[in-house]
Parts: structure tokens; C-alpha cells; sequence
């Protein structure tokens, strides 16, 4: 049976986080909002940092998972779940399902972080590599619930994911409540269209502003075009902004919106990278970084605003910090 996306999005909601924040509270502390006055500089404004790097799984996914777990009944996941990721969902599923002792299955596509895929085993999860990329990864689960009876956790579209992603948002209200914009980075689109919805619920006139590569621009197309669209690829050094479609509820909670899309180069995203370690002194992947690079990308629309910054993950690999640093 198809999904009504515009209906389920009324299951996100403030009171939804509220009780989500309850239940994240006994196993994650709060994370940081750290304002840097270096960033506040180059940008003309005073620019905060919400530091979801920091969580235990390196991302802010993990707020998701957590809330996730806690719903579901022991009956539903009795086969275990099934998630496909290139990397912070699938490290955040497997960390959580050791808690509640669900079994977890990761499908990663070929070449994936082998680093991403060596702490997803180490937290008990199985890991399935197939397919040349997220999209790919994606399809491979559909074949494999069919016959296995795994939950497939389809990370954008259960509301309760998002529930959880917002208390990111909750917490940045309620440590900066005269905040002007958000900047967050978009791939699949659960952390910013959480987003949306709390700000919805206590300040409709902060700006949430998105963040894509341009080799990954699935949202913002859909955007334009008013209608959900899969892209020919996704290849960016970014592998959270990685996906090749912005997912159902999400996008039904986003499309009407979202202030506005920044767009990346390559070569942007990097830098990213390199004043994330400069100017925070942290190790931001290339989503995480991505706020930091559209900030000075739209400085002027910013200038003098109170903005926080999504720095949505520290999973880096080898490879692409060499790359940054270069």
C-alpha cells in the first residue's frame, strides 16, 4: 500500500520531539552550540556551530536510531532490521540495536568508507556489501525484505527518526533563541526537514537554508521542479549529500519550506574541511563541513544575522581529509 507522505508528515511534530528528547536523554548527552568568532568574522555575523559530531557514533543519526528503537515493538523487529547507508545510519542503527538487543543488517555499496564498514561490524551488525552506490544499496533492501522479513528502516520516512533528529533542533532553540538561520546540509533530508518542523512549531520566520554538493543536488531539483526526482548520479567527496533522491517524507515535510538550497563544488566542500579544522579546531566530513563552506558562499545575505551551523558528522576517511589538506 502506497504511504500518504503529506499525511504522515503530521506524525512529526514539537510534541513527538519533546517525548523523543526523553527517551535520547538516558543514553546521549546534549551536544554543543559553540559560537567562533574567527567563522563569526569571515562570515559578518555571529556564527554558532552545533556540534552533532560529537555524538557517540560521530553523527547526529543517532538521535533517530535511538527513537526508533524505543517505539518499536519486540514483534515487529523480531527478524531483525535491514538499513542501507554510506556510513552515519548505519553506524547509528547498529549502536542502538546493541542496546536494544535487535540484530541489525547494514547493506553499504562497493567501495564504501572501509573504515565506516569495520565499526559497523565491531557494533555486531552484519554487513552486506552490493551495489555502486546509495541508490543501489537501497534497491538491494527491497529485494532482500522480500525474502528474509527483515524491517527495513528506511531512515527518511519513519516519523519517528524524524522525532528523534529533532531534538538537534530543540536544543538549538533553546540555547540560542533569538537564532536568525540554520544552515544544514541536505542528503536523504530526515535532519532538515526535522528541522523545519521544530522551527515551524516555535519560530516560523528562522531561515532554514540547505546545503547540497552540486554533483548531488537531488533535493534542490525537486524543489525547483515542485515534484520528487531521482538524479543520474550522486559523486561527491561528500558522502552524507551522496543520494541520488531526497526521501518521500521529508521532502513533503521541506518542499514548501526551506528558505533556500546552497549549492557546493567540490573544491568548496573541501574547503569546508580544511576551516572546520582551522577555525573549530574539529574533524568535520564532508556534510558536516558543508554549512561551514555555505555560510561564507551567502556571507552577505548573512551579515549581521545570529546563524547556527549544522555540523552534522566527523566521519572522515583517510583519503578525502589527505585530499582537504592538500
Amino acid at each position: 500500500m502506497l504511504r500518504n507522505y503529506e499525511v504522515l508528515s503530521g506524525d512529526v511534530n514539537l510534541i513527538g520531539v519533546i517525548k523523543a528528547r526523553a527517551v535520547i536523554g538516558r543514553y546521549l548527552n546534549r551536544t554543543n552550540l559553540i559560537y567562533y568568532s574567527e567563522l563569526s568574522r569571515l562570515v559578518g555575523g555571529e556564527v554558532f556551530v552545533k556540534h552533532e559530531n560529537h555524538n557517540p557514533t560521530g553523527s547526529f543519526k543517532i538521535r533517530g536510531a535511538l527513537n526508533f528503537f524505543h517505539h518499536m515493538s519486540g514483534e515487529e523487529l523480531e527478524s531483525g532490521v535491514l538499513v542501507a547507508t554510506r556510513g552515519n545510519h548505519g553506524l547509528a542503527m547498529a549502536w542502538a540495536g546493541r542496546w536494544f538487543h535487535v540484530p541489525c543488517t547494514v547493506v553499504v555499496p562497493e567501495h564504501n568508507n572501509p573504515e565506516i564498514n569495520r565499526i559497523v561490524e565491531s557494533f555486531g551488525a552484519d554487513l552486506i556489501v552490493h551495489g555502486h552506490d546509495f541508490y543501489d544499496a537501497q534497491s538491494y533492501c527491497d529485494e532482500l525484505v522480500d525474502t528474509a522479513g527483515y524491517y527495513y528502516v528506511e531512515q527518511g520516512n519513519e516519523p519517528e527518526i524524524l522525532n528523534g533528529l529533532g531534538t538537534m533542533g530543540l536544543e538549538i532553540f533553546e540555547d540560542l533563541p533569538d537564532v536568525d538561520a540554520i544552515i544544514c546540509p541536505i542528503g536523504g533530508g530526515s535532519g532538515c526537514a526535522s528541522l523545519v518542523k521544530v522551527t515551524q512549531a516555535i519560530n516560523p520566520n528562522v531561515e532554514i537554508i540547505g546545503v547540497q554538493a552540486e554533483r548531488a543536488a537531488a533535493f534542490y531539483e525537486s524543489w525547483k521542479k515542485g515534484e520528487r526526482v531521482t538524479i543520474e548520479g550522486a559523486d561527491t567527496v561528500a558522502d552524507g549529500l551522496a543520494a541520488r533522491s531526497v526521501f518521500q517524507l521529508p521532502f513533503a515535510i521541506m518542499k514548501d519550506h526551506i528558505a533556500d538550497v546552497v549549492l557546493l563544488s567540490e573544491e568548496e566542500i573541501l574547503e569546508g574541511i580544511r576551516l572546520a579544522l582551522q577555525v573549530t579546531h574539529n574533524l568535520a566530513e564532508g556534510a558536516g563541513a558543508a554549512a561551514i563552506a555555505a555560510a561564507l558562499q551567502i556571507k552577505d545575505r548573512l551579515a549581521g544575522k545570529k546563524v547556527a551551523l549544522i555540523m552534522s558528522g566527523g566521519n572522515l576517511d583517510h583519503e578525502h581529509l589527505l585530499q582537504a589538506l592538500a
